[in-house]
């Protein structure tokens, strides 16, 4: 049976042998006790990494997203974000019942938000206007195709911010992505957030887990809420092993996904060029739109030849590259693309 490339999304990637390893030997202790060693030290170095003070393992990127805003704002306040961010379409309604707040949204470029933009959203500080709490940024951006804001645009973010006494909240769910893509400074880019969150299952193929990180103050709250939103874990030291080895092995290689993301949007682009912008293809998303044909309809036939793709429109598909997909496996789904695209 041929073996299948699957591009739906970079959280299907399944730990590795030396991940698998690293997760039966780890010492483990109750977290919630504050004893599990290696738990403090996964969140000790990612704290480090970022110029930061504290971080808090959580189970998943939604609720590291929820403590950081129930630990920023206030119930019923606002927080502004661009129309498409994943707190918004992704996460269920999560913020209005957990962090009880509500989104001020606003167009941005390829879910990139725009500083004068946000500048121009912000309600008056004065009664009865609703109180804005934070301005929230995702680096990158998954709706907008993994676009990349950068240290300047979250400075430019970060002094409105300034200006108006808000929070500045990352999701940094691919933040991994962008630094590697860029190779700006960890700690310039972490600093730039008064909080913000970072994944481990995405990219760079841990099980599970993300990390909510920002000054100690903050992430005490954030702990406390973890603990209320039933995110308190135990033995958690096998999974923050694995997170750790991601760290080591993992982390460089996400170079290696860019690559196959450029490979397979120009190769695409040649045979089909209509299907894919390849001034969109930052990172390690490609989104391909499908002309006439139904993007469902694609899939089916996709799937059938041993290849998983996503959709995100009637006429739009994402593919996601990652460690578990090789340059072999981006050309045969490449080449299905073509053969269902090509008019």
């Amino acid at each position: 049976m041929t073996e299948l490339v699957d591009l739906r999304s970079d959280t299907v990637t399944r730990p590795t042998a030396g991940m698998r390893r690293a997760m039966a030997d780890a010492e483990v202790g109750d977290d919630v006790y504050g004893e599990d060693p290696t738990v403090r030290a996964l969140e000790r170095e990612v704290a480090d990494r970022f110029g930061r003070q504290a971080a808090v393992l959580t189970p998943s990127g939604v609720m590291a997203t929820q403590i950081l805003l129930r630990a920023l704002t206030t119930p019923g306040s606002e927080v502004v974000c661009e129309s498409d961010a994943h707190i918004v379409a992704y996460e269920a309604g999560a913020a209005a019942i957990n962090a009880q707040v509500q989104f001020r949204t606003v167009d941005g470029d390829r879910g990139r938000l725009d500083a004068d933009t946000v500048r121009a959203a912000l309600r008056p500080a004065a009664f009865p206007y609703t109180e804005v709490a934070a301005i929230s940024v995702e680096e990158t951006t998954n709706r907008g195709g993994g676009a990349i804001h950068g240290l300047e645009r979250l400075r430019a973010l970060r002094a409105i911010a300034d200006e108006r006494g808000l929070a500045l909240h990352g999701d940094g769910a691919r933040l991994w992505h962008a630094l590697v893509a860029t190779g700006q400074d960890p700690t310039e880019v972490g600093r730039t957030f008064t909080a913000f969150s970072v994944c481990l299952s995405k990219g760079l193929g841990a099980p599970v887990g993300s990390l909510a990180i920002g000054d100690a103050d903050t992430i005490e709250v954030a702990r406390a809420w973890r603990r209320r939103f039933g995110g308190a874990m135990r033995q958690a030291g096998v999974l923050a092993a694995a997170g750790r080895y991601a760290l080591e092995h993992h982390l460089d290689r996400l170079a290696d996904d860019h690559a196959n993301a450029r490979h397979l949007a120009t190769r695409l682009a040649e045979a089909v060029p209509d299907a894919v912008d390849l001034g969109e293809v930052e990172t390690n998303l490609v989104y391909v739109r499908t002309g006439g044909r139904p993007a469902g309809e694609v899939i089916e036939v996709l799937a059938a030849r041993g290849i998983r793709i996503g959709a995100m429109g009637p006429h739009l598909l994402r593919a996601v590259t990652h460690l578990d997909v090789d340059r072999d496996g981006i050309d045969r789904a490449v080449d299905a693309l073509i053969a269902e695209l090509t008019p």
